[in-house]
């Protein structure tokens, strides 16, 4: 039954090869000839010439801004760029960017085949001609985006810094490639809880939380997205916000989306904040009770602002932050349910009487926190029209808190977290969610048939980059990726190939000891909590007041911990010793930094462990100055790790502040603070402190909705 319903939700047209799966086998470079060329091959560029690309005059702006990322990525290649010219060169080699219905195809493309079907694409080669053809622009763009890695560059080099292998000459070889419709029809990364990016900083050094980040930033989210394939985008929450960033999205082919709050995309947090209130002529208080009039006023600027670009529009009621909407007391879950049908019918209305000829309205309504079980007591109550997507959420950690078990009239789409910010939860700093959950789950999804949307938080990426290529493919080919057994190790084994041969093997070993260690973001900050806790223990012991002993389960949690990632850290570094040295950097970050966070940390708990039992003073401070050098050694790996263009990318910000548990210089600071003042002093921990932590990850129902 599984099989059915993934071959159904990504079908091949006729006449093309069935998808095969995405992690057989290397994908940078597979495509490129390495020695003489052979019959049928197209040799793209040799000593400072070579091929131009056409793109018609009727293509779209995503497919000439994909043309102009290709023709970049030759010069990277080979150091020869091609020229963009609108019609071919009578005699010269040509790399073709056509869109069904733009003109004549050859024979070979089976334009048939790919009339109506969604973002289907050919790579084609013909006599000193490559055909890129797409179903539509976006199908068209995505050909361009497959050849690009096929001929050596990484989807994700603006984060893994990886160069592609020179080629002078650069030969394509004969290719007849076949891409059916994706199995998710709309895939995208949320950009949330943005707190690196540089900005103007605030008092306290942080960049400021409402700042404008600069449009490279949104370039890199936005090029990144595309080479993966991606088609849509949210791209903000809390940063100002400037219409050429939505503007840019909308003309690379992205669509325009946002979050479960953002109603149809109005921006309700800049509501005072922005001051959009004040701009748009209505009263700050969003109450629709007490301010009917306004809220629609406010949300309709959202759509004026926005009609002309792709949009999937948020619908809903909730409040200006990430909150659930205030009801008046006493209200109902009929009179909740009957608000929500008013609400989401006037806010599907004016999209359709906005929007221009010819540009569809697409909605999506997000069950996020309460709105899930609300909905779920009563689905027809909501009364949502057809064309809005039903969107179901995970549980802020990777796995799905609910999934359709009948259809009914309606499509269906996920919200997923690779990163997040909130309660025990939080990841911010480095990857936790594992393939294994990632493959579960999605499997999950697709059996469910909820494959109308999927838009993955991912913060600002650059910790998320493998999780993100994982589903990227998944949505794309899931039947392929579903059709043999044990996908997520067969994506590992994949990854490190791709990216750490000949140290593959090495790699795969240190990356599922990762997995194994950093499986819950609990563990992220456990042994910094240890550490707090412990320090609290002996400035009581310092300055004569009663103390209790050290919570002796915790301390063997982090006995036990300490071995296994002295372990794991050895494995890494064995690993690395086979590996390039933009292999090793890249390396250091993904499998490393999250491993050394936890190691360094759990290392100075348990030095502050023996100085508390320790049985006099000068033993005891002996122990807590020995406790220091390995957060100092942590600070370092921070520093090694903010190379450009991530500079302060551990820093801390609004979002790893102070004492909060996202900071992860909170223990080196907390101990350095406490040395300095030879234990008369310590910082102020949080409200609840006193209590050991849990043993870590041994809580998994206090996960939020």
């Amino acid at each position: 039954m599984l099989l059915l319903i993934l071959i159904a939700c990504n079908a091949v047209p006729a006449g093309s090869a069935a998808q095969a799966d995405p992690w057989a086998a290397p994908l940078r470079g597979s495509w490129v000839r390495t020695g003489p060329a052979a019959t049928g091959d197209v040799v793209l560029a040799s000593h400072d010439s070579g091929v131009e690309i056409v793109v018609g005059a009727a293509e779209n702006l995503n497919v000439r801004q994909a043309a102009a990322f290709l023709a970049g990525d030759i010069e990277t290649i080979s150091g020869y760029r091609p020229p963009i010219v609108s019609t071919p060169t009578t005699g010269r080699t040509s790399i073709r960017l056509a869109t069904v219905g733009n003109g004549p195809l050859p024979a070979a493309i089976d334009a048939a085949a790919l009339r109506g079907q969604w973002e289907s694409y050919r790579v084609v080669t013909a006599p000193r001609t490559v055909w890129l053809v797409g179903s539509n622009p976006r199908g068209t763009a995505f050909a361009a985006y497959t050849l690009s890695e096929r001929l050596g560059v990484d989807p994700l080099y603006l984060w893994t810094g990886y160069v592609p292998e020179h080629r002078d000459p650069l030969v394509l070889k004969g290719i007849r490639f076949a891409q059916g419709p994706p199995t998710f029809r709309y895939r995208g990364f949320f950009h949330d809880d943005e707190d690196i990016l540089p900005r103007p900083f605030d008092a306290r050094g942080y960049p400021l939380q409402t700042g404008d980040v600069p449009l490279a930033w949104y370039r890199r989210f936005f090029e990144t997205a595309l080479r993966l394939r991606m088609n849509m985008v949210a791209p903000y929450v809390r940063v100002h916000r400037r219409f050429e960033v939505q503007q840019l999205a909308s003309d690379w082919g992205l669509y325009y989306t946002s979050h479960h709050y953002d109603i149809l995309v109005s921006n309700p947090f800049g509501l005072t904040t922005f001051n959009l209130a004040a701009e748009r002529g209505v009263r700050p208080d969003y109450d629709w009770f007490s301010n009917r009039d306004g809220l629609l006023t406010f949300w309709r600027g959202g759509v004026a602002e926005n009609h002309n670009l792709d949009v999937i529009w948020p619908v809903g009621l909730r409040n200006t932050s990430d909150r659930a909407y205030t009801w008046p007391e006493g209200t109902t879950d009929a009179d909740k349910a009957r608000v929500f049908r008013e609400v989401i019918g006037l806010e599907t209305g004016m999209v359709r009487d906005a929007l221009p000829p010819g540009r569809a309205a697409l909605f999506h309504f997000t069950m996020y926190s309460e709105m899930l079980e609300l909905y779920r007591r009563d689905p027809a109550a909501f009364g949502l029209p057809d064309d809005v997507v039903i969107v179901w959420p995970d549980d802020n950690d990777g796995h799905m808190r609910g999934l359709p078990t009948d259809l009914g009239r309606w499509k269906h789409g996920v919200y997923y977290h690779l990163a997040y910010l909130g309660g025990n939860l939080s990841k911010q700093t480095t990857h936790t969610v594992a393939p294994e959950t990632i493959a579960g789950e999605f499997q999950r999804i697709v059996q469910a048939r909820a494959t109308e949307y999927m838009l993955v938080n991912v913060s600002e990426l650059r910790d998320y980059v493998m999780g993100a290529r994982m589903i990227a493919d998944i949505t794309w080919n899931a039947s392929a990726v579903y059709a043999s057994p044990d996908p997520a190790s067969r994506f590992v084994a994949w990854w490190t190939q791709e990216y750490f041969a000949p140290a593959a093997a090495s790699a795969r070993a240190a990356y599922d000891r990762y997995d194994a260690l950093l499986d819950t973001p609990d563990k992220l900050w456990y042994a910094s909590e240890a550490v707090q806790n412990l320090i609290e223990r002996l400035w009581r012991r310092v300055t004569g007041q009663p103390f209790t002993p050290f919570n002796a389960d915790t301390l063997a949690v982090l006995q036990a911990r300490s071995g296994r990632l002295d372990s794991a850290l050895t494995m890494a570094a064995e690993a690395e010793t086979a590996m390039t040295a933009g292999q090793q950097r890249f390396f250091s970050v993904d499998v490393g930094l999250g491993q050394r966070i936890d190691a360094r940390q759990t290392r100075a708990a348990l030095k502050l462990a023996d100085a508390l039992r320790a049985p006099d003073s000068t033993a005891m401070w002996r122990l807590v100055r020995e406790a220091l050098p390995p957060l100092e050694q942590l600070e370092a790996d921070f520093a090694r790790a903010e190379y450009p263009p991530f500079d302060r990318w551990y820093h801390e910000t609004w979002i790893r502040a102070g004492l909060q548990r996202n900071n992860p210089h909170r223990a080196y600071v907390e101990l350095r603070a406490f040395i300095a003042s030879d234990g008369r002093s310590r910082l102020q921990p949080p409200p609840g402190f006193g209590q050991p932590p849990a043993a870590a990850g041994a809580n998994p129902a206090v996960r939020t909705p």
